[in-house]
């Protein structure tokens, strides 16, 4: 973590101060924050709702279903999905308050801190798709997936915890991810070392696994 931190500095200090602070420049910023919080906002009441709606079913089959395996999932199904609710209820993007970052720094035209929040957004973008994020799903799907199997039927156990885990890895990776795309683009940069002078293109590659950079000429 702290190597990383040091090339995300080095990189702000030496290659993306040489990038021209132009309209377009800004408009790009804009476009990565503004369309982010607006993502996260449609991601974050998107899934509350859906996993709302699963409460509310599975609290209905938990007591009118006709099968009696079927209430016993349900039961299993509510439990989830509260779990999940108040999850999505609890755990916000941060793509909103880096949005009022942004405007704030913008209005002061401080770009080298706007490419510094752009990095942060990007590396909080990695760390919700990694594997921190699956954690939490694989303990409660292999618990509610292990109930179902100890009352004997260790197929309808395995089908709970997979499609628990497809559900989980849709709301991993539909997560906005502006941030990280737009880093990932080669931009154009000149690196300065007393006489001696490079130009060419960088793109800092930021993925799920791993952060580090990439320089073209």
């Amino acid at each position: 973590m702290r190597l990383n931190h040091l090339l995300c500095a080095l990189l702000c200090a030496v290659v993306l101060p040489a990038q021209a602070q132009t309209s377009d420049e800004w408009a790009g910023y804009d476009d990565v924050f503004e369309r982010g919080a607006s993502q996260a906002n449609v991601w974050q009441w998107g899934w509350t709702g859906i996993y709302g709606a699963s409460l509310a079913v599975n609290a209905y089959q938990s007591s009118e279903a006709s099968d009696s395996d079927d209430r016993f999932d349900a039961r299993v199904g509510v439990v989830k999905s509260a779990l999940a609710l108040g999850g999505m209820l609890m755990d916000s993007q941060p793509h909103q308050a880096a949005l009022v970052e942004y405007e704030r720094l913008k209005a002061r035209g401080e770009l080298s801190g706007v490419q510094a929040l752009g990095l942060e957004l990007a590396q909080a973008e990695r760390e919700r798709r990694g594997f921190g994020a699956r954690v939490g799903s694989l303990i409660v799907n292999g618990i509610a997936g292990g109930v179902i199997a100890a009352d004997g039927r260790e197929r309808d156990g395995a089908v709970n915890f997979a499609t628990g885990m497809l559900v989980n890895e849709l709301q991993i990776w539909t997560q906005p991810n502006q941030a990280s795309s737009a880093i990932n683009r080669f931009q154009p940069a000149r690196v300065s070392l007393g006489p001696v002078s490079l130009e060419g293109e960088y793109a800092l590659m930021v993925s799920p696994q791993q952060i580090g950079a990439t320089w073209r000429y």
